[in-house]
């Protein structure tokens, strides 16, 4: 079956649609209002540390696997160790990601909606909005659809053909609206809360902070990157291409900063208005900006473009699944996988207009969507990261994915040997402590050694 596996027709489509991956809700929605809660400029310059010293050495990792295996994450696991415990390593990175497509497309049906409610119902709520469950089950159907009609396609035709069309768009899109945010008198405030460090404000929790959402912004720890990354040739470079997507995605959370501080200053916003910031804050500061509807809605098409380059990676992992290890068509997982990640997204869609699903909780998080974010989209994408470099530096053996990274003119043998000390100590006890700190009693434990 091997021969039927689609592939990148370039190494720039898989840039593309692997950044496209990486870039969504994570860098324009919670990139701003964590940075924003975090003090601003202390928290970046933490951010792309974390990116450069424990993301990307990681990402190199579910990288080398899936090319080296062509397989998804339960067939990669499988290809090295044979059948063993591990292969719930893999498991769990397929589960994920129909469980984050689940509550994300919600997520991304309001974003998409708003761009009809910026002209329709500017004064309306994010609460009324959502509240409205006639609106809101057909836009979250709608975005799983849009979803469904790309990865149907397949790699080459579908996956790959999107990103070309989208990541320019969503690039031009953003350069007009921090242009147009910049010439608000009073901008540079915003510019200067992105660029000014005050490292005062910097505790082990701002650092940790930076640490989750470098990881959950760069798609990693649910085997998307394994699963994109086998369908490369041996011919590509895993290195470059790999330190490209990185710099994609950060380069498009500096932007979603600067397109969003600036105007928030400008206008009297409050950068610390945590997640309402993009659907409650952004619209009344862009109410008062001149053709502010059209401003409004040109973000939240912005947002919607981002939303789906993921919701396509995170649907493509269980169906290659399903079409490399069960044999199915690509077509019947790809409706399969879609009906059931809409079935367990439909209490989120429904979470605002019942009280029942808005009163779950769990360690802190309240609601149905809250609770899905936690388990899956924090808890379940640190313990797969951890476990993957696991891994991959003991198991497999970190020698045998740097012989990987080396083809296609790759990593030196020297760079082998430092990044395999990353992969072997240090990302997993840097990720295992972001772990630490989303429990109660972790939190506190970090706290009585000083690193709460």
């Amino acid at each position: 079956m091997q021969h039927n596996r689609g592939q990148w027709q370039s190494t720039a489509g898989f840039i593309l649609a692997a950044a496209g991956s990486a870039i969504g809700l994570g860098n324009i929605w919670r990139f701003p209002y964590v940075a924003g809660t975090n003090g601003g400029a202390a928290f970046v310059f933490l951010y792309l540390v974390c990116v450069l010293l424990i993301c990307l050495p990681y990402l190199f990792c579910e990288l080398a696997m899936g090319r080296h295996t062509k397989k998804n994450p339960v067939g990669a696991v499988l290809a090295l160790r044979g059948k063993s415990p591990w292969t719930l390593v893999g498991a769990l990175g397929v589960l994920t990601g129909v469980c984050i497509l689940s509550y994300y497309g919600v997520i991304a049906g309001w974003a998409f909606g708003y761009i009809f409610k910026s002209f329709l119902a500017p004064a309306l709520s994010l609460g009324e909005f959502s509240a409205n469950s006639m609106v809101s089950v057909p836009l979250f159907a709608l975005f799983i659809l849009f979803t469904i009609l790309v990865v149907v396609r397949g790699v080459e035709k579908g996956i790959e053909k999107a990103a070309r069309v989208l990541m320019p768009m969503l690039l031009v899109l953003m350069l007009l609206l921090i242009v147009r945010g910049l010439t608000l008198p009073g901008a540079w405030k915003g510019v200067e809360f992105l660029i000014k460090p005050d490292f005062s404000v910097v505790t082990t929790a701002t650092v940790l902070a930076a640490l989750g959402q470098a990881f959950f912004s760069l798609s990693l720890g649910m085997g998307a990157m394994i699963t994109y990354g086998s369908y490369l040739p041996k011919s590509a470079n895993l290195q470059t291409s790999g330190t490209y997507v990185a710099l994609f995605d950060t380069g498009i959370a500096l932007l979603a900063g600067f397109m969003i501080f600036p105007a928030l200053f400008a206008l009297g916003g409050n950068p610390s208005s945590g997640p309402p910031l993009i659907f409650e804050v952004l619209p009344t500061v862009f109410a008062q900006m001149t053709l502010g509807s059209v401003v409004a809605a040109v973000f939240f098409v912005l947002l919607s473009i981002a939303a789906l380059t993921s919701t396509v990676s995170l649907l493509e992992v269980p169906v290659s699944y399903f079409v490399d290890d069960r044999k199915w068509s690509r077509k019947k997982s790809v409706w399969v996988v879609g009906a059931a990640a809409f079935a367990l997204g439909l209490p989120a869609a429904l979470e605002p207009s019942s009280e029942s699903l808005r009163s779950i909780s769990l360690m802190g998080a309240t609601g149905y969507l809250s609770v899905m974010d936690l388990i899956w989209g924090n808890i379940s994408l640190a313990v797969g990261a951890m476990l993957l470099c696991i891994f991959t530096g003991w198991v497999w053996g970190y020698l045998k994915a740097g012989a990987e990274l080396q083809e296609g003119g790759g990593m030196s043998e020297g760079t082998v040997k430092i990044w395999g000390v990353f992969i072997r100590f240090i990302c997993p006890l840097f990720i295992f402590l972001v772990l630490l700190s989303l429990f109660p009693f972790g939190s506190r434990l970090l706290a009585a050694i000083g690193l709460g």
